[in-house]
């Protein structure tokens, strides 16, 4: 598979999608399967590509949990739910889920990335994949801050804001992995920058309020970070956090 598009075992059960630098995770248990994030639109081959190899189809997967609720993580999502699989999200997202475009960052998109030109690529496969005709979802079920989620593996939600008001991470506490969709990437795709960090203005609601959610994230002290963009972090939670605070906002 092209680097660009592939699936990818990160940890026994835990199956990372990457499209154009987005990712989404599918979490296989004996009870079922959990799907974190719908991604871009062209997600979609790659998840019906894994389901096969796992014999699974899309109407076997128990529940579909959102990070957020913006457009590069919301992709798969309406069509998920059309074939029977439950959308969750924080009450403080449903909106934004709803309407995947429908936020202000705290800086202006398209000047932002004049001066960080090495985003473009990214945001030009991004748009390739689909991301400028997401639809959004009606979701079934909302999620509070702590709650442990009745799907397969049983994550916990912590609610981070910052990047949205109803961003989540989740916690599989019995792996010791966290999710952290996009309070903590190792990839920003407005900059192309890799390392450890907080999500560029450009697509942030609220930098300072991020900065703050990375607190709860090192709280977890959990070992390995899936993040929605970029590369698995293995050397613990505290150690990223921490160079996010470094980097900053941006």
């Amino acid at each position: 598979m092209a680097a660009a598009s592939r699936w990818v075992e990160d940890r026994p059960g835990f199956f990372r999608l990457t499209v154009a630098a987005t990712n989404c995770y599918l979490v296989k248990t004996a009870e079922g399967a959990t799907l974190i994030d719908g991604g871009l639109p062209a997600s979609g081959g790659l998840l019906d590509e894994l389901l096969r190899y796992l014999g699974l189809a899309r109407r076997n997967i128990d529940a579909l949990i959102l990070t957020h609720g913006h457009f590069d993580h919301v992709g798969l999502a309406r069509a998920l739910r059309a074939e029977g699989v439950p959308v969750h999200v924080h009450a403080d997202d449903r909106r934004l889920a709803r309407h995947p475009y429908s936020y202000r960052p705290a800086a202006a998109r398209v000047p932002y990335l004049l001066g960080h030109p090495g985003g473009l690529p990214f945001i030009g496969r991004m748009a390739a994949a689909g991301a400028l005709a997401v639809r959004g979802v009606d979701a079934d079920a909302t999620m509070r801050d702590r709650e442990v989620i009745d799907v397969p593996g049983r994550p916990t939600v912590l609610h981070t804001p910052g990047h949205t008001d109803g961003h989540c991470a989740f916690l599989f506490a019995s792996h010791n992995i966290l999710v952290s969709g996009d309070a903590l990437v190792t990839l920003d795709p407005y900059t192309g920058v890799s390392g450890p960090q907080i999500v560029a203005d450009a697509a942030t609601a609220d930098a300072a309020a991020s900065l703050r959610s990375l607190e709860v994230l090192q709280q977890t002290d959990a070992a390995v970070v899936l993040p929605g963009h970029g590369e698995p972090w293995a050397r613990g939670v505290g150690a990223a956090a921490q160079r996010a605070r470094i980097v900053g906002r941006h």
